[in-house]
């Protein structure tokens, strides 16, 4: 059996009156992830460790923001075509643990709807897709709120033939 790690990584600018879209949920806040797609953070981070996991590059590669039909579009979607791409290479995801960094709004609250909302499109059980929320202490342009990061670890894992 052939087992692999990835590891992903995004960051998004803050701004005020935009929408903030973690793990697929909307969350209130003031301001919102700015970007070129709705700039989930969550996901593009996901995205990239499983693309990483998986040696097919990253999410740019994929989905470059010189393509305007990526203007604007639902990250979910994103990770659904990473996940064709996984199982077209005969992978199967294992597990997620993910990070989100920001000051405020707190998270916490809308953890148990980005497990499930991902859970579903990922076709894993809840328990496998874990999502820790921190802060920065207040340093940094995340201490700033002037933006958000997201850090995610996968497994994958492609049975042998």
């Amino acid at each position: 059996m052939d087992i692999r790690v990835g590891f992903g990584f995004d960051v998004h600018q803050l701004h005020e009156g935009q929408d903030f879209i973690i793990g697929g949920v909307h969350i209130e806040h003031s301001k919102g992830a700015v970007g070129h797609s709705d700039a989930d953070v969550l996901i593009h981070a996901i995205c990239d460790a499983l693309l990483g996991a998986a040696n097919l590059r990253d999410i740019g590669t994929h989905f470059p923001d010189s393509d305007g039909s990526y203007e604007n579009i639902d990250s979910s979607i994103l990770l659904n075509n990473v996940i064709g791409l996984l199982t077209k290479q005969g992978y199967s995801i294992c597990n997620v643990d993910s990070t989100v960094c920001l000051e405020a709004p707190k998270i916490k609250s809308y953890i148990d709807d980005m497990q499930e909302h991902l859970a579903e499109i990922m076709k894993l059980e809840v328990d496998r897709i874990s999502i820790k929320a921190t802060t920065s202490e207040k340093m940094g342009f995340v201490g700033r709120e002037e933006g958000v990061t997201a850090y995610a670890t996968v497994l994958i894992q492609k049975a042998s033939s």
